[in-house]
């Protein structure tokens, strides 16, 4: 049992050590008379973990839900995302292409394009690297 145990904490670790996690959100505007507030940038936020240097998976929230993410990198700045709740995924898929630019540290500005249901939406995200 111990080896049992002790095999588990060292796999953990290693697989932290070279971990890549990020931290990402999508800044939402207030509505007309609202004014800013914490709210518009944690209403999506999410983690995910860099299996390779061009995929990612996590995890994000939408509303009082979390969806499933992934996102794939083109090149260093270029991705593609696609994201799906839980339940119904094939219905309510959320497809979407950004760039991700590089302002300071591990900090980055996203601006993207999604489109879900024939409807598209541009937006803005912040990410950060751990």
């Amino acid at each position: 049992m111990k080896k049992t145990i002790l095999t588990t904490i060292v796999a953990l670790f290693c697989l932290s050590a070279s971990a890549q996690f990020r931290v990402t959100s999508e800044v939402s505007t207030p509505a007309d008379g609202d004014s800013w507030s914490i709210d518009n940038f944690t209403n999506s936020i999410g983690v995910g973990y860099d299996i390779s240097n061009s995929v990612m998976v996590g995890i994000i929230k939408n509303g009082e839900d979390y969806d499933l993410a992934a996102r794939f990198s083109l090149n260093d700045n270029i991705y593609l995302s696609v994201q799906a709740p839980q339940e119904e995924a094939t219905d309510n898929l959320t497809l979407g292409v950004g760039i991700s630019v590089h302002l300071w540290d591990n900090l980055y500005v996203e601006p993207n394009y999604t489109t879900k249901d024939d409807e598209g939406s541009f937006n803005v995200g912040l990410s950060y690297r751990l």
